[in-house]
């Protein structure tokens, strides 16, 4: 159970600095991921995009941010089960986020963001006060990627809060990129650590490793027999996936702003469970590593 919780606690990260970073430089994105079951016939597929409104307050790189980010979630529960499994089909969630960053002196840059998030499978075709999460972060970033003639660099920390944790105390984020070579980089910390290389102006591979899960309100409790206390029924409440996987990615710039991506992996970790109202485990689902692909397109900055 604690190995499961530190899980959660990184995806929560995960979702932090991806989400930021976000609001920070991609305007917009879509992009399509499927994840196959080994030793199932289930499987997961996500559509997912995004959208930030950068609001510029003036001349000193001061800007207000809002943004929408919607997933949809197929999961193929193909397993044989004492429960019903309608509904696990149609995962959605759609985040609202308001964000405000200003420049710093000595190249640094703070930023807050505050989101809040329906996640749910909506099978009883409305909104429920369980559905709800709610974040906030703040952000300190010292920005040096954009320096001539040195091995430029970029430094992200800060503090996470969200309720989807279950717990009073925020997180801590870190990430810390370099271009070490006029065609290497590396980018170290949560969700991804990555070596990229560039093969010319407009593509690149990398290596990397990363998080990745999606987590969902189910508004029908399922009563499901515990796989950690087989003689008691235990109460399902919702679903969440926490995976980490290793690959291999391809970045190609049709322009300077709009870029096709997609990676290419196997994962090292793969943790799919139904959870009961204090985050406590009711049932593994599916624990094989397995292959994983994820493709888009984004418009950044």
């Amino acid at each position: 159970m604690f190995y499961f919780n530190r899980c959660v606690l990184l995806f929560l990260m995960m979702i932090s600095v991806t989400t930021i970073r976000g609001q920070l430089a991609d305007i917009a994105r879509i992009e399509y991921t499927y994840f196959p079951q080994r030793g199932s016939d289930n499987s997961f597929k996500r559509f997912r995009s995004l959208i930030n409104f950068p609001i510029k307050l003036n001349d000193k790189g001061s800007y207000l941010v809002t943004g929408i980010d919607y997933r949809g979630v197929n999961f193929d529960y193909e397993d044989i089960t004492s429960f019903d499994v309608d509904g696990f089909d149609r995962l959605r969630s759609i985040e609202l986020t308001l964000g405000y960053t200003f420049k710093l002196k000595n190249d640094w840059r703070f930023a807050i963001r505050s989101g809040a998030m329906a996640a749910s499978n909506f099978e009883r075709s409305k909104l429920i006060n369980d559905d709800l999460l709610y974040s906030g972060a703040v952000i300190f970033i010292k920005d040096k990627s954009k320096v001539v003639g040195k091995k430029p660099w970029r430094l992200i920390f800060g503090l996470q809060y969200s309720t989807t944790a279950g717990r009073p105390f925020p997180l801590p984020i870190i990430n810390y990129y370099k271009k070490f070579h006029p065609s290497w980089s590396f980018s170290a910390g949560v969700p991804k650590t990555n070596i990229k290389y560039m093969i010319n102006d407009k593509n690149s591979l990398q290596g990397f490793a990363t998080l990745d899960g999606f987590f969902a309100n189910l508004q029908n409790n399922r009563l499901v027999a515990s796989d950690t206390q087989p003689q008691d029924d235990r109460v399902a409440n919702n679903i969440s996936m926490t995976i980490a996987l290793a690959g291999l990615g391809y970045e190609h710039l049709f322009t300077k702003h709009l870029v096709f991506y997609t990676y290419v992996g196997y994962t090292l970790l793969n943790d799919i469970r139904l959870r009961d109202d204090d985050q406590e485990n009711v049932l593994t689902i599916n624990d094989k590593n397995s292959s994983y692909i994820r493709a888009g397109l984004k418009f950044k900055i």
